[in-house]
């Protein structure tokens, strides 16, 4: 899949004006003259003016190709299955993990993105079950992450 570099560029023009408009909002720091919404702010107009040299670049490009062009995996099921699990995947464990919990959604999650990438089922599934424990031990035992218990609450540790 390929994208002019004009549409590219006008979304990462608006993602940069996003960022300056909202970096005027930070507090200052008292005693200083810098404050925290310098390194935003100079990472946020860099990627203004990179974007408008994207977008310059695209437009004049544009005789020659299309806005957008789609690469040969798009007439693939399977690849096309892969690239939604992808997308798809943390949009379910936003909605879910919360009412759900870690523990069940994390391994459902790995697993549709082990089966839908072509890992053997037997291997998907163990893989997804020990990957969501270490996980589980690393962020809410070590670091002291409090991850979502969801149904399980009454089983928490």
């Amino acid at each position: 899949m390929k994208f002019n570099d004009a549409a590219i560029g006008a979304v990462l023009l608006l993602l940069g004006i996003a960022v300056l408009a909202h970096v005027p909002s930070f507090p200052p720091i008292p005693g200083q003259k810098v404050g925290p919404g310098l390194f935003p702010g100079l990472v946020a107009a860099g990627l203004v003016v990179c974007s408008l040299i994207l977008i310059v670049g695209g437009v004049r490009q544009r005789a020659a190709g299309a806005w957008f062009e789609t690469g040969p995996w798009m007439r693939s099921p399977r690849h096309v299955v892969a690239f939604l699990v992808t997308l798809l995947g943390p949009v379910a464990y936003i909605l879910l993990a919360d009412k759900v919990g870690f523990l069940i959604v994390g391994p459902l999650l790995l697993l549709a993105l082990f089966l839908a990438y072509g890992v053997r089922r037997n291997v998907a599934i163990v893989t997804a079950i020990v990957v969501t424990l270490v996980m589980h031990f690393a962020f809410y035992k070590l670091l002291r992450v409090p991850l979502p218990w969801g149904v399980l609450t009454p089983f928490a540790f």
